[in-house]
C-alpha cells in the first residue's frame, strides 16, 4: 500500500512539476503532503516535515551565504582584473581566444550560479569571436562544458544531491576533485582543438586580420558598476577566497559557517557603511532565498516520504524487480546514462524525485547513497544543463550567442556527454565508484 502510494506521490510530483502545473516549490510541498494525509498520517505529517527541514538547514545555509558571499566580492570587482588581462593575452589567436573564453567562464561561476556565468562570459567574448568571424556556437560551447565540468558544493546540483540524501556537499565533493580535475583538461584541451579547428577554418577562407583587428577589445562598464568596484581590494578579496574554498576542501570545514564569516569579512573590507551593505545584501537575497526555499520544501518532501515509509516500500518493491547482478552496476549505469537525462528531467524531478528511490535500493544491495548521487553529480544538471530544454540557462547561452537553440545543443551535446562519461571514467580509476 505505501510502495503503490509513493509511486503515484512521485509520478504526480514529477507530472506537476515537467508539465509546468505547479512550480516546483508548491508540487514539493503540496503533492507529499496530500499523499501523507490521504494515506492516514494525519498531525504526523507535520513532524515528517520539520525532520526533512531540519536535516536539509546546513545546505540551504551554505547556499545563502555563498551566492551573499560571491556577489559581494564580484560586485567589488574580484573577477574584473582577471578579465581584462585575459582579453590582452588572447589577443586575436582563435586557440587562444577559445581557451580563454572557457578560462572566463570557469572562473565566473565559482559563484556557483550558471546563468551569471554565461551572463558575464558571453558579451565579454562575443564581439572578439565576431571581430575575428569565429563560429560562434564555439563560445556557447566552451562556455557551456567549462560551467557544466565545474560543480561545487555550492552549486546546484550538488545541494539538491546533499538535501535530498541528507549527506554534507564536502562528503560528495571531495571523492570527485581527481574526476572533475580530469574534466577540465578535457575541457581545456577541446577548447584548444575548436579554436584550432576555427583559425585552420578562417586561414582557408582568406580570412585577414586587419590593424583594427589588433586592437584589444575592452569591456563596456556600466557607471553604476564603476560605483562598486573596489579595484584597490583586488588582492584582499582573492586571498579571502581562495582562504574559504581551502578550509571547505582541505580543512574540511563546514561550508555555512565558512560562508558566513566568509560574507561578514567581505562586506567589512568592502562596503564598510551600514547602508551599503544593506543595499549589497538586499541585491543578492532574491535569488539567495528562492532556492532556499525550494531546498526547505525538498527537505519537508524527503521528511515525508522517507519517515512515512513510503520510501523504503518503494525501494523493496525495486529491489525485489532488480536482479543482484545488475544492481551492483547501478552507480555506473547511472553516471553514463546521468547526462542525458538532463534532457528529460528537469534538476528539482530528478534529485528530489528519483534520485532518494535510487538511492535506497542501493542502499539494499550495500551501496552507499553518496556513491548514487556521485554518479548522478557526473552529468546530471552539471555537463547536462546547458543544452537541457528544462533550464533557462540553456536558452540564455542561446541568446547571448546570437544562435539558434538547437545549433547549440547539435554542435555541444557530444563534446559535453564526452566529457560526463571521461569523469565516470577517472571516477572509477580513482575507486569512487565500482564497475
Amino acid at each position: 500500500m505505501l510502495a503503490t502510494i509513493g509511486c503515484l506521490t512521485i509520478l504526480v510530483l514529477l507530472t506537476a512539476i515537467l508539465t509546468n502545473k505547479l512550480t516546483p516549490l508548491s508540487a514539493l510541498i503540496a503533492v507529499p503532503v496530500s499523499a501523507s494525509l490521504m494515506a492516514g498520517f494525519g498531525a504526523k505529517t507535520a513532524v515528517f516535515m520539520l525532520h526533512g527541514i531540519q536535516g536539509v538547514a546546513g545546505v540551504a545555509g551554505m547556499f545563502i551565504f555563498a551566492i551573499l558571499y560571491f556577489g559581494v566580492v564580484t560586485d567589488a570587482g574580484m573577477l574584473d582584473p582577471i578579465i581584462d588581462r585575459l582579453l590582452r593575452v588572447v589577443g586575436n589567436n582563435p586557440a587562444r581566444i577559445a581557451v580563454g573564453s572557457a578560462l572566463l567562464a570557469l572562473l565566473v561561476h565559482l559563484d556557483g550560479s550558471g546563468a551569471v556565468t554565461f551572463l558575464v562570459t558571453i558579451p565579454v567574448m562575443k564581439p572578439v569571436y565576431d571581430r575575428l568571424g569565429m563560429d560562434r556556437r564555439v563560445l556557447a560551447c566552451v562556455c557551456a562544458m567549462a560551467a557544466g565540468v565545474n560543480f561545487l558544493p555550492w552549486t546546484g546540483p550538488t545541494i539538491r544531491a546533499a538535501a535530498a540524501l541528507h549527506v554534507s556537499t564536502t562528503a560528495l565533493f571531495n571523492p570527485l576533485i581527481p574526476a572533475q580535475l580530469t574534466g577540465l583538461v578535457f575541457v581545456f584541451s577541446c577548447a584548444w582543438f575548436l579554436g584550432w579547428r576555427e583559425s585552420k577554418r578562417l586561414a582557408s577562407a582568406g580570412g585577414i586580420i586587419s590593424h583594427d583587428m589588433l586592437t584589444p577589445h575592452a569591456r563596456e562598464v556600466s557607471e553604476k558598476r564603476n560605483s562598486l568596484a573596489r579595484p584597490g581590494r583586488f588582492w584582499v578579496n582573492l586571498l579571502l577566497t581562495l582562504l574559504l574554498v581551502g578550509a571547505m576542501v582541505g580543512a574540511k570545514l563546514e561550508p555555512v559557517s565558512v560562508f558566513m564569516a566568509g560574507l561578514v569579512i567581505a562586506l567589512q573590507i568592502n562596503y564598510p557603511k551600514l547602508k551599503q551593505q544593506q543595499e549589497r545584501v538586499e541585491a543578492h537575497a532574491r535569488t539567495a532565498l528562492l532556492m532556499a526555499a525550494i531546498l526547505f520544501a525538498a527537505g519537508s518532501f524527503t521528511g515525508i516520504v522517507r519517515d512515512s515509509g513510503m520510501l523504503g516500500a518503494m525501494a523493496k518493491v525495486a529491489v525485489q524487480l532488480t536482479p543482484a547482478s545488475v544492481a551492483a552496476h547501478l552507480p555506473v549505469a547511472l553516471a553514463i546514462v546521468s547526462m542525458p537525462l538532463s534532457l528529460i528531467f528537469d534538476p528539482d524531478s530528478f534529485y528530489f524525485g528519483v534520485l532518494p528511490i535510487l538511492a535506497e535500493a542501493a542502499k539494499t544491495f550495500g551501496i552507499p547513497a553518496s556513491q548514487v548521487a556521485q554518479a548522478a553529480l557526473l552529468g546530471m544538471h552539471t555537463t547536462g544543463f546547458p543544452i537541457s530544454p528544462l533550464t533557462p540557462a540553456t536558452f540564455l547561452v542561446a541568446g547571448l550567442a546570437e544562435i539558434e537553440l538547437r545549433a547549440h545543443q547539435k554542435f555541444s551535446f557530444l563534446f559535453l556527454f564526452a566529457a560526463s562519461l571521461l569523469m565516470t571514467a577517472a571516477a572509477i580509476v580513482t575507486g569512487v565508484l565500482h564497475f
